[in-house]
């Protein structure tokens, strides 16, 4: 594969492309072709497909580096990237089976961590150890049905540039974390944390942000006396 020309790999790929997108479109041959790609009741691809059909699909960037312990449960129906010089350490899972699972440029994903996607993870951002972000959701509100047996909903988390979150965290479905924000050790993040903020608590709020005119950064409390 990798001594094939540019253009030819170019073709190749979008003959996949297109036969991926008739799969999709047919619900009796995409359950076919899923049980090929995960057997019944896992998560995680079979081996044949982790060898030879997830290159095509999946992007890993220059100088990236995914640890030997690690689970990767990544299918080829998903995007799957790490970013250039971006590291996954021993001992975390992640899964795209449900939504795309995107890791930008010079981040750590620290070991322990578990990213279930959908989750888009920026540029130079740390994750300290056995962070859980979960873009999914399982339905509950049928008490008829187990909760196993409901539908799953789903919702982006996106973790912007350059922020760093702490061990223990927890970000649920749908959650933004802006731009330099600091999420603090065991916080739980319901709820979008703006950028250039510090965020701690069960459910977590922000507790510090950067003041522009002052150059520092203000606890809460300092900001609303000065308003």
């Amino acid at each position: 594969m990798y001594n094939l020309s540019p253009h030819i790999v170019i073709i190749q790929y979008s003959f996949i492309m297109s036969v991926a997108q008739k799969i999709k479109n047919n619900p009796k041959l995409k359950k076919a072709v899923h049980r090929l790609i995960i057997a019944k009741g896992e998560a995680k691809p079979r081996l044949w497909v982790k060898l030879f059909v997830n290159r095509w699909f999946h992007t890993y960037g220059k100088g990236s580096k995914v640890r030997r312990y690690t689970r990767m449960d990544v299918h080829p129906f998903n995007k799957f990237c790490l970013g250039n010089h971006s590291t996954i350490e021993n001992f975390c899972t992640v899964n795209n089976g449900v939504g795309d699972v995107i890791i930008g440029n010079n981040t750590l994903i620290g070991m322990g961590n578990v990213l279930i996607g959908p989750v888009q993870v920026g540029n130079d951002v740390i994750l300290a150890q056995n962070i859980v972000m979960s873009g999914l959701n399982h339905e509950y509100k049928n008490i008829d049905l187990p909760i196993h047996a409901q539908p799953v909903l789903v919702a982006p988390i996106v973790i912007e540039d350059e922020c760093w979150i702490g061990a223990n965290a927890v970000i649920t479905a749908g959650v933004t974390v802006g731009k330099h924000s600091v999420i603090a050790a065991g916080a739980v993040v319901t709820k979008d944390i703006p950028p250039y903020s510090v965020a701690a608590g069960n459910p977590a709020r922000v507790i510090k942000q950067y003041n522009a005119a002052t150059d520092e950064w203000l606890k809460i409390s300092a900001i609303k006396s000065m308003g």
